[in-house]
């Protein structure tokens, strides 16, 4: 009997340090997120079109939403133009343009076997001057 004892008392006291545990464990994710909030901090250095829609939301008064759609219908407005060929040029940030890529010759790296690549397009940005300068 006093096995079982034991192994009843050691299980119900693994239980609770388990649930102990587990209770600790989101309280400390919380913690940790209070903080990031707190001080402002992102997990990571990406400035995302959502962070960028709430300052200026706070900037300028308006509610996140609102900034957002805004923002939202700003690269519709880009996309459009890019579609149609135009040179989109964002004074103090630099100038977006679709160039034309002809088809051309490249090789396969693994069997050196030459390939046809097909014409295509591509984005290119030219930096402004002023940015270059800041960073």
């Amino acid at each position: 009997m006093a096995k079982t004892a034991t192994k009843t008392t050691t299980k119900k006291a693994l239980a609770r340090k388990a649930a102990t545990t587990a209770a600790k464990k989101p309280a400390k994710v919380a913690a940790a997120k209070a903080a990031k909030k707190s001080t402002g901090a992102s997990a990571s250095p990406i400035l995302t079109l959502r962070h960028i829609a709430e300052q200026l939301s706070e900037a300028h008064e308006l509610p996140k939403r609102q900034a957002n759609e805004m923002l939202t219908q700003v690269i519709e407005l880009i996309a459009k133009s890019l579609k149609k060929g135009d040179k989109i040029r964002l004074s103090g940030l630099g100038i977006l343009q679709v160039r034309k890529r002809a088809a051309r010759m490249g090789r396969n790296p693994q069997t050196g076997e030459p390939i046809k690549i097909k014409a295509s397009k591509k984005i290119a940005f030219r930096p402004a001057k002023e940015l270059k300068e800041a960073i």
